[in-house]
């Protein structure tokens, strides 16, 4: 039997429900979800494996305009997934209507290179099906796709229909990781990830884009792990609105990412989280060096 495998990266929009489509794709949560602009903020990788092929699916944030030193960096990562690339899938929010920003994000993909398959996102949200008509024919007029499919990621309509069509273009190959890897991630950065995931949603404030997280100290034992965090923000006003009133924001958003955490990772988890304010650190370099997945601070403990 014929095995195929390669590597793909998911591009599009800010909101366009890439996350959810990659989280869909691999069967589990391996990149947090959010309905705020900028949720993913580096190359997140998922890992589909079955009999047949093994997929290595890559999230990207989404394409916006570079004003701040984060931001940058959140395009270089765009970028350098267009590299080196079995296909590219292209994500868009059917229920929105094509615009200059789309005009303009279109322009990173280029002729000449993988084939792209344009997927239209959030076909849940859209009334009248024959509304996707003007949409496809929009896209269609930017870029030559060798597929367009209507999917909800959400609802996981369409999800067969896009996993074949990807399997099917992939090159022969062998399996690059082992069947149950799912994700190139550790576990200390997906924990960050998900006490980041929760503020964004519990706060519907300015807070979500100041707002980070560092894992200070990662002790696992055979049956608890005792996490401890730190949440950075940009402003005293901001640090108050992530504690609330005598401290109920941070225990809602701790108690729903413990929750979380043991449900993923399967083992019961003890989370410790502060508050600090650390002004304007999305322009220090530094700063962002020790929020990358691949350097995280902190210190594993047994």
């Amino acid at each position: 039997m014929t095995h195929r495998s390669g590597f793909v990266s998911i591009l599009g929009r800010p909101n366009a429900g890439k996350s959810t489509l990659l989280n869909a794709l691999v069967g589990q949560k391996v990149s947090i979800v959010a309905d705020k602009p900028q949720t993913t903020r580096t190359a997140i990788q998922g890992v589909m494996t079955t009999d047949e092929a093994q997929v290595v699916f890559v999230d990207t944030p989404g394409i916006h305009k570079s004003d701040s030193t984060i931001n940058k960096r959140m395009m270089e990562s765009v970028r350098a997934s267009l590299e080196e690339r079995d296909m590219l899938i292209y994500v868009v929010d059917s229920s929105e209507p094509f615009g200059e920003e789309d005009q303009r994000a279109m322009s990173m993909l280029r002729a000449g290179g993988p084939p792209v398959i344009l997927v239209l996102n959030k076909i849940d949200a859209v009334k009248a099906k024959h509304d996707l008509l003007p949409l496809m024919d929009a896209y269609s007029k930017q870029f030559d796709f060798v597929e367009t499919l209507p999917m909800s990621a959400l609802k996981e309509t369409g999800l067969e229909d896009l996993r074949t069509a990807v399997v099917s273009r992939m090159p022969e190959g062998p399996e690059y990781f082992p069947a149950d890897h799912v994700t190139d991630q550790p576990a200390r950065f997906l924990a960050a990830e998900l006490i980041r995931e929760k503020i964004l949603i519990a706060t519907r404030q300015e807070v979500p884009h100041a707002t980070t997280v560092i894992i200070d100290k990662w002790e696992e034992t055979p049956n608890i792990v005792r996490i401890y965090a730190t949440i950075f923000v940009e402003r005293d006003g901001q640090k108050a609105i992530v504690i609330g009133a005598k401290g109920a924001m941070l225990k809602k958003v701790g108690t729903l990412a413990r929750e979380e955490m043991e449900s993923l990772f399967g083992i019961k988890i003890y989370l410790d989280l502060h508050v600090k304010v650390e002004s304007a650190w999305r322009e220090k370099s530094a700063f962002l060096n020790a929020l990358d997945w691949r350097t995280m601070a902190g210190k594993d403990e047994d």
